[in-house]
């Protein structure tokens, strides 16, 4: 099977890529993690913020978004892979394209604890003490700048 890489803001997104992105992003968080939080934290519409996903067969399989700071930083959150298309490398190669959008920009993210080595393979650090939210370890993580 092969993924298409797709790229938008928020405004150039069809009602039904949305629709299909949030599915997403509920299936992986809210359902499959049982974590009942408020997925839609009003970040999505912002101007700056870059939804970068993989599709497959018009389905997205795997997703993240850029979010920019006040100080023009990078945040990138959100990171899900929908669960049969897990293995293949679809979050590496998500995560690399993400960095070509962050650029030379500090970024930040917030990993799951369990993922910490999976990010750190990308440049990113551990940028403070491990926290938990919603049940769930989380280590705050910085791309670690040459």
């Amino acid at each position: 099977m092969s993924e298409t890489l797709r790229q938008a803001r928020f405004a150039e997104l069809t009602t039904t890529e949305l629709y299909a992105l949030i599915k997403l992003r509920v299936d992986v968080f809210v359902v499959e993690q049982t974590c009942p939080y408020p997925e839609l934290d009003g970040r999505d519409t912002e101007a700056d913020t870059v939804h970068v996903w993989y599709e497959r067969d018009g389905r997205p399989v795997a997703y993240l978004r850029v979010l920019t700071g006040p100080d023009g930083s990078a945040r990138i959150g959100r990171v899900c892979t929908a669960a049969d298309a897990r293995g293949g490398g679809l979050a590496g190669q998500l995560l690399a394209e993400a960095l070509a959008v962050v650029g030379d920009r500090p970024c930040e993210l917030e990993a799951q604890s369990y993922l910490v080595d999976f990010y750190a393979r990308y440049g990113f650090r551990a940028a403070g003490p491990e926290y938990v939210e919603d049940g769930i370890p989380h280590t705050p993580m910085r791309l670690a700048v040459s």
